[in-house]
């Protein structure tokens, strides 16, 4: 039972991980994209982020979902 408990930890864990790796990425994509075709408003660095967030969130979602029907 205690392993059991560590594993739904260590899920959550690599779920912080996950949305970091994520959201940087949309970040980073958007900063190229932005001094590759200059824009008077950044928006490619606005729409990878935001983008990048809201896969994250869906992966956190699925994530949380399937550790709660593992119970």
């Amino acid at each position: 039972m205690k392993n059991d408990q560590r594993n739904k930890y260590l899920g959550l864990i690599n779920i912080a991980f996950q949305m970091g790796i994520i959201i940087a990425a949309g970040v980073f994509l958007g900063i190229w994209l932005d001094e590759k075709f200059p824009n008077k408003f950044s928006a490619y660095t606005i729409i990878f982020s935001l983008l990048g967030v809201f896969i994250a969130l869906y992966q956190v979602f699925r994530a949380v979902k399937n550790l709660n029907d593992d119970e």
